[in-house]
């Protein structure tokens, strides 16, 4: 009986995933139908976090944060939630034994977000870019290679590269929403002000080093991952790309972003080297 609640939940994860981000949703449709589901599972969830953290302002937003939290481990426990985002969330996870660390990690770099503004350090940094981006990776990892041991400790860093490089960009690309609207800075010794064009020279040559090393390990995807994870990773390339052929002080003042004409051309790109076997 409780399969038709599954739906609406699947459904309703679905429906975020394409609300909130039109290239993960187009990436995720390149996935094969296998997966595709529980992706938009997990997107679903690590989404609704993020909105908490990041959206809610002028609301309780630790209360409303806590609440979350409680639901998801109740829901992580229960093998079922009420919260059609969280009951999705728990099929997948218990479908392919997600690992509590990386949910727990996940938890901990958002509740960073409500309670700190400035990371100093490269280890605060590293550290809140493994709970918000890497173990998301490793979540979705768990999926591609559906449960699979070996395949996932032989893929895991380099679905942690990703997840970082990934992260890495929107906070490059998210620099002035982050400073003027939340407050934030995430880059140790980078702010709004003091970006010049060595400073992010040098933050897109970090990336850059990330999206080399994740690239070894997308072209070791199982079939059914390759072209989706691939094409997302070519939408962020050409996006880090672009930043790094944008002016330090345009950045500042400017979301700067792909349009959807050349993410077209990307599409089509990607396929056709997947086609061909020339990734």
């Amino acid at each position: 009986m409780k399969a038709l609640f599954d739906q609406v939940s699947f459904s309703f994860s679905y429906q975020v995933t394409k609300t909130y981000s039109t290239s993960f949703s187009v990436a995720s449709r390149l996935l094969a139908s296998s997966i595709r589901q529980d992706i938009y599972n997990i997107y679903g969830f690590v989404r609704l976090a993020d909105e908490i953290v990041d959206s809610f302002q002028g609301y309780q937003q630790e209360d409303l944060f806590n609440d979350f939290e409680n639901q998801l481990y109740d829901a992580l426990n229960k093998k079922v939630s009420l919260n059609p985002v969280l009951n999705a969330f728990q099929h997948t996870y218990h479908k392919y034994k997600l690992e509590f660390e990386t949910v727990k990690s996940f938890m901990h770099s958002m509740r960073l977000d409500l309670r700190k503004s400035v990371y100093k350090t490269q280890q605060e940094y590293q550290e809140y870019i493994y709970g918000s981006a890497d173990v998301v990776g490793l979540m979705c990892l768990k999926v591609f290679v559906n449960g699979d041991a070996n395949r996932y400790d032989q893929l895991k860093e380099q679905a942690v590269k990703l997840g970082s490089a990934f992260q890495k960009v929107n906070f490059l690309r998210d620099l002035k929403a982050d400073h003027d609207l939340l407050n934030r800075s995430y880059f140790p010794g980078v702010n709004l002000d003091e970006l010049d064009e060595k400073s992010k020279l040098k933050l897109i040559e970090e990336i850059e080093i990330d999206f080399k090393q994740a690239y070894q390990g997308i072209i070791r995807l199982p079939v059914e991952a390759r072209l989706g994870v691939y094409t997302a990773y070519v939408y962020y390339l050409s996006l880090l790309k672009k930043l790094k052929k944008t002016p330090s002080v345009e950045i500042k003042n400017t979301r700067i972003r792909v349009p959807n004409y050349e993410k077209f051309g990307l599409l089509a790109q990607s396929y056709m080297r997947y086609r061909l076997n020339i990734l």
